[in-house]
């Protein structure tokens, strides 16, 4: 009779070793996150992976226990099949589910946080197909993003920024990367009145890069209107710290 907790030990150590090299592979092959909505979409699927490979780890090792207790032990063969049966889950969770990318219409739906996160996968997908000035600008697209989110979540859904977010995220950005996708690889470097098809896509996100920007900076004045009058108000309230020193010695 085969020891069946040290065969079950020595599969978890396979199993746990092949999902690694799968994770890790396919981590490798996927181009990095450009932004943290991206990166914690990714997480979350990363995580329900897990959950799949463990209920179906337990499922096996359920059936491999019931089994050796209902014919007296579990042979070789036996032992092959269930070490075969964690690689298979190993390598299926590893995979599955995808990391689903978005469509064009849904970019400007939803929450701020979702509208970014769906627009960085989004973008991450396109990524691979475009030159490398303007993968850089993609890239400053993905942190610029993040930053404008966290601001669209504090102000209210009718506030005319949201639109105009709205309009280059579900519009600009998209139009200009399919405008671009639509002309053959091998006429993109050449000129055309005056630029390539590579130098008008770089310099038209890097547009849309300093829009962005404008629209951050406009809403951030806001608030550093108010940090500027509560500081002014303390200054007035309590003094300057020269003059609180002043008023402790006394």
């Amino acid at each position: 009779m085969i020891d069946t907790t040290k065969q079950s030990e020595q599969i978890m150590g396979d199993a746990r070793r092949s999902l690694s090299a799968q994770r890790a592979g396919g981590t490798h092959r996927s181009a990095k996150s450009i932004g943290k909505g991206s990166a914690e979409k990714k997480a979350r699927v990363w995580i329900n992976r897990a959950k799949y490979f463990a209920g179906a780890l337990a499922l096996i090792f359920a059936t491999m226990i019931v089994s050796g207790l209902l014919l007296g032990g579990i042979k070789f063969i036996g032992v092959m099949m269930v070490a075969l049966a964690v690689m298979a889950a190993a390598f299926v969770f590893a995979n599955y589910p995808k990391v689903k990318t978005p469509k064009r219409t849904e970019l400007k739906l939803g929450s701020p946080a979702e509208m970014v996160a769906k627009t960085e996968l989004w973008l991450e997908g396109q990524r691979p197909a475009l030159p490398p000035p303007a993968v850089q600008v993609v890239d400053q697209l993905g942190v610029q993003l993040d930053a404008l989110g966290l601001q669209l979540e504090t102000i209210d859904a009718a506030h005319p920024a949201m639109n105009d977010v709205r309009e280059l995220v579900g519009e600009y950005i998209p139009e200009t990367i399919e405008n671009y996708q639509k002309i053959p690889q091998h006429l993109r470097g050449e000129q055309h009145t005056g630029k390539s098809a590579d130098e008008r896509l770089t310099a038209s996100l890097t547009k849309v890069s300093s829009e962005i920007d404008r629209v951050t900076r406009q809403l951030a004045e806001g608030a550093m209107d108010d940090l500027a009058i509560k500081d002014r108000y303390l200054e007035y309230r309590f003094g300057g710290i020269e003059a609180l020193s002043d008023e402790s010695k006394g």
